[in-house]
């Protein structure tokens, strides 16, 4: 395999959705890589480092913004296509073979997707996962994660504490749920097309009509 890709926070209420991508030897790939949700916050960032400063890798990172996910003509596992295959286009010659976190359950029709955007030709296939069993999709991962969380803390210097941004979160819930209280809408960083903002703002409304 000479390269990789995986996406992090396609689930979150709030925020981006960040895929990554690495070309290269894995020689090159720190011996202890994993799964980006296996590893401590610390941990990830020193790999990440590790990673980008390697000088027989390259990565690159893609985002796909809220005001993307929210668009009513796409779905996830297009934006997620989309955005792997940005990132995979920034680091590949063509001729490569690889693999890549299938964000489909069709992990062929996944991969044939993916492939299809590329603007060179190379060997692609995508497994469930994959981040778990090869290098470069963990590696890729640990990138895709840590953009995802450096983007969180982006937001939470702009609007104060916001969780992680996943529906499970309760911080992330009260943070939606104050912020629709104080200024009658829904904050720019939260996916409006998400079941959870819906609910926070129907929750609002009900509120308001009960203050009557």
């Amino acid at each position: 395999m000479r390269f990789g890709a995986d996406e992090a926070g396609k689930g979150p209420a709030v925020g981006s959705m960040f895929a990554a991508a690495i070309a290269g030897p894995a020689a090159a790939i720190p011996d202890d890589v994993d799964d980006s949700k296996r590893l401590s916050d610390a941990r990830r960032a020193d790999l990440a480092r590790a990673i980008r400063g390697a000088e027989e890798l390259q990565t690159a990172v893609a985002e796909v913004p809220v005001e993307r996910i929210d668009a009513p003509e796409t779905d996830m596992n297009t934006l997620t296509v989309a955005a792997q295959a940005e990132a995979l286009s920034a680091v590949l010659s063509g001729g490569e073979r690889g693999i890549v976190d299938a964000g489909d359950t069709d992990e062929g029709r996944f991969a044939d997707r993916v492939a299809e955007r590329l603007p060179v030709d190379v060997a692609l296939t995508a497994e469930h996962g994959a981040d778990g069993r090869y290098p470069h999709v963990a590696a890729a991962s640990v990138l895709a994660k840590e953009a995802r969380e450096d983007h969180v803390a982006a937001l939470a210097e702009r609007y104060g504490e916001v969780g992680s941004g996943y529906p499970s979160d309760p911080t992330t819930r009260a943070f939606l749920a104050d912020y629709v209280d104080r200024e009658g809408e829904l904050p720019a960083c939260a996916r409006a097309s998400w079941g959870t903002c819906e609910d926070v703002l129907a929750a609002a409304e009900q509120s308001s009509l009960a203050e009557f």
